[in-house]
């Protein structure tokens, strides 16, 4: 089975002119905006491949001129990535680790033991440093006897031990989602030093996700921007659709403390490796046009069009020949003969992704309709990670397809119980406590549960996981406000399936991996349905991190079953809602919602109770609820269509098909 689909979605091709140029010449006029030396590859893999061939040539090249080579090593996700295909060529006799000295760049919270499950030197230890041939004498780390009374000096004392050994010859580490390296963040002066830094909400919701806890310190020990500026040399990593905004304004924005990755252009000998989605926002691969000619295609054709659009001020069928040539597009008017005929064929193209009928109308010409006439009705099978995504990101859908006679099922991928708070919790124990005891009905079992959980929850500390009995209660719950919710839509109650899976079930705090126990029971109950359409969330930036095995499961599920006579009569289809939307050039199907549907969907939003205003993982430094940004969303990829001289909608709903045959 193969268990890492989701990270083969490709929305478009992009042209591999754009990022592995045939020559130097070429290479110079596609990266002319890009301030820092970047290496674009099409997976993360590869981009770990290059990149730890990049530290062996320096620890040889440095081991060699003076008999040593310094590491300074981060512990993010990407770097780690790096670090496994070290491992990989030292048991090839590639490399050795002899005569390397390593200090690591960062530390959670003060005074943490090398044993602790949250210490990132236990992170290297167990990922890299102890499956190697490190010295013990040559791994460097803070001091575990750090208080906040003395924590100054002895980070004053890290950085003279730095300095004892000639300075860092080489820092590896990732360039982070919110733009930072090692954990200075937003703020950060090229001048910080070795200190100990606040962590935002977002950060530690990172850190959370990547050491499986509910909860991380609130603080950290990092070397500042000027130790990792003083390196002679640093690889930065990153990977994947999240990084993207940090990466453009690392490479190609102005230096700034807000984006402190920023202060790499400063730097005389810095390499990034970064795969294609983190790249999406680079000038090369978003806008082309810009730095050379193109290989157009529809999507191409449509992006340059709606950022012509955007640029101008003017909706499509308004731009004119002196536009295209104004914004260096005059290529496309000698190729189409006229501005027009382009602007005819682009709007046609988006005008044709709308449509009332998302599960296809009945006795139609669908020809140039996103889903098929027939058959009808059709049996439609929407895949939800947690009860609520599928509510915030197709709601309006889901209530369309249920009014135009279509058997609509909703799965649950997992319960969501680690999303739903203690206070909700503590809450629904009274209330049945409550109506137990006013009934007559409060047996001595129940009363050893209640107390156990009680209890559970009074001792509860910070990054502790729930008890069994805790977890299945804050399931019920939120299984439960998923229920009501898609009843409300129209969805019968016997069409909501609950899948529970073990990736979610059996870890701690539902950070497991996706194992063919979890495909299974996915399996089944897509050949129970026969589906002729499959809804799955590809919003894969989630910081919780349930979606992307949510994912994986599905397509795993999918990708077995593909040759399955009625696999062919289906179409599968992907949504975004809560952490994410898709750009105009990848949509496929835009569901219109008019302002009743609209409310409609609020409406059952506000069904998911334990969601709405105190749901564990709401950002605090976003003024917006989650449900409220997605919402959001909706109304803004209407307001884009209508900027572009489409139809004016309150809302809309957006999918891009998945082609499984092709996976």
């Amino acid at each position: 089975m193969k268990f890492d689909l989701s990270s083969h979605i490709k929305l478009e091709q992009v042209s591999k002119r754009c990022y592995c140029p045939e020559s130097e010449v070429e290479l110079i006029s596609l990266t002319r905006y890009e301030k820092v030396q970047t290496e674009v590859v099409e997976t993360p893999f590869e981009g770990a491949v290059f990149a730890a061939r990049e530290v062996v040539d320096t620890i040889e090249q440095c081991v060699r001129e003076k008999g040593r080579c310094v590491l300074g090593l981060g512990a993010g996700r990407c770097a780690m990535d790096v670090y496994s295909e070290l491992v990989k060529l030292y048991f090839a006799d590639k490399v050795s680790f002899n005569n390397v000295i390593v200090f690591n760049m960062t530390e959670l919270g003060l005074g943490v033991p090398v044993d602790d499950g949250q210490s990132t030197l236990k992170r290297l230890s167990e990922g890299f440093l102890n499956k190697v041939d490190f010295a013990p004498e040559n791994i460097h780390t803070f001091s575990s006897e750090a208080t906040k009374e003395n924590v100054f000096k002895l980070c004053k004392a890290y950085e003279t031990e730095i300095d004892e050994y000639g300075g860092l010859d080489l820092v590896v580490c990732e360039l982070t989602k919110n733009g930072g390296l090692a954990f200075n963040e937003a703020g950060s002066t090229s001048m910080s030093s070795c200190r100990l830094v606040s962590l935002t909400g977002e950060t530690r919701t990172r850190i959370a996700d990547s050491y499986q806890c509910e909860q991380s310190p609130k603080t950290a020990v990092t070397l500042g921007i000027s130790n990792i500026l003083n390196a002679s040399r640093i690889i930065a990593t990153a990977w994947g659709e999240g990084s993207a905004k940090a990466v453009f304004n690392t490479i190609e924005g102005n230096i700034t403390d807000q984006y402190p990755a920023s202060f790499l252009q400063m730097h005389h000998n810095v390499q990034l490796f970064i795969d294609l989605d983190a790249a999406s926002d680079l000038t090369r691969i978003n806008y082309p046009w810009k730095v050379t000619s193109c290989e157009w295609n529809r999507t191409l054709l449509r992006r340059a069009l709606v950022w012509l659009s955007e640029q101008t001020g003017k909706p499509i069928l308004k731009l004119t020949n002196k536009d295209y040539n104004d914004y260096g597009l005059s290529e496309l008017v000698a190729v189409y003969g006229s501005g027009y005929n382009v602007n005819i064929q682009i709007f046609n193209d988006i005008q044709h992704t709308i449509t009332g009928w998302p599960g296809g109308k009945p006795n139609a010409d669908d020809t140039y309709r996103p889903e098929r006439a027939e058959p009808y009705p059709k049996r439609i099978l929407a895949f939800s990670p947690h009860p609520d995504d599928v509510i915030l990101a197709m709601g309006g859908t889901l209530r369309r397809l249920v009014e135009q006679g279509h058997e609509v099922h909703v799965a649950y991928v997992t319960s969501g119980d680690v999303m739903v708070s203690d206070e909700d919790m503590k809450r629904y124990v009274m209330v049945s406590k409550r109506v137990a005891l006013n009934n007559g009905y409060y047996s001595d079992q129940q009363r050893a549960i209640v107390e156990k959980i009680e209890e559970s929850l009074r001792n509860k500390m910070p990054g502790d996981a729930d008890i069994a009995e805790v977890r299945y209660c804050k399931g019920e719950i939120f299984v439960c406000e998923g229920i009501t919710s898609c009843r409300y839509l129209g969805v019968a109650e016997e069409n909501v399936h609950e899948l529970a899976l073990p990736f979610f079930v059996d870890s701690p705090f539902g950070k497991g991996r996706v194992t063919e126990a979890d495909v299974l029971p996915v399996k089944a109950l897509i050949e129970q349905i026969q589906p002729h359409q499959i809804f799955f969330a590809d919003d894969l930036n989630d910081p919780y991190g349930t979606h992307e095995p949510a994912a994986n499961v599905v397509l795993a599920a999918i990708d077995e079953l593909k040759n399955e006579p009625f696999m062919r009569e289906c179409r599968v289809w992907m949504y975004r809602g809560l952490w994410g939307e898709w750009d105009i050039d990848h949509i496929e199907m835009a569901v219109p919602i008019s302002p009743e549907e609209f409310q409609h969907k609020r409406d059952a939003i506000l069904k998911h109770q334990s969601q709405v205003h105190d749901a564990p993982f709401i950002d605090p430094e976003d003024e917006d609820l989650n449900w409220q940004r997605s919402l959001k969303r909706n109304q803004e990829t209407a307001e884009l269509y209508s900027r572009l001289g489409l139809a004016s909608y309150e809302a809309i709903e957006t999918f891009v098909q998945y082609n499984f045959l092709n996976a």
